[in-house]
């Protein structure tokens, strides 16, 4: 895996990410009819929040972001996009544990969208997301938070729950 990190957004990354999102989804939007290069990078401009976005930074450079917005009944993953070279290092997928961990402990539901045919779908069918919805263009996905897997003490003592009497 490449050396990476990553830490909160400011409004100086908008830019980055907007440019980011126009190379990442353009070969899925050309193959939905979609594309439009202005509208999406408008589109990231809209929707972006640097109070819930993080950077990933890989040799010191822009390298993706992504998002985990707060809403009434769950949060959305959202612009989470990684530079294509990066693609398939595992970043995106230790981005992604990371913060469906954190959505775990907290217990919250995790929804998101991705384009219809995108091979993003993958990586999140394997963090568990499921179909909720889907229309000619968007898959509409959920996950639930997993269940607290209960520490397990190193050494059993006396009167430890699975001791016999």
């Amino acid at each position: 895996m490449a050396d990476w990190e990553i830490r909160p957004a400011s409004a100086a990354d908008i830019e980055a990410a907007a440019e980011l999102r126009a190379v990442v989804l353009r070969a899925d939007l050309e193959r939905l009819g979609r594309y439009d290069e202005q509208r999406v990078r408008q589109r990231l401009r809209d929707g972006f929040a640097p109070a819930h976005t993080w950077v990933i930074e890989s040799a010191g450079a822009f390298a993706g972001c992504v998002a985990l917005r707060p809403a009434e009944d769950a949060h959305w993953l959202e612009h989470f996009y990684l530079a294509p070279h990066l693609q398939g290092s595992g970043i995106g997928t230790a981005v992604l544990r990371g913060l469906l961990g954190q959505c775990d402990r907290e217990g919250i539901l995790v929804r998101l969208n991705v384009l219809r045919g995108s091979p993003a779908r993958r990586l999140y069918e394997r963090h568990g997301f499921t179909l909720e919805t889907e229309d000619p263009v968007d898959v509409f996905m959920v996950r639930a938070p997993a269940p607290a897997v209960p520490e397990v003490p190193a050494r059993l003592g006396h009167g430890a729950p699975c001791e016999k009497s």
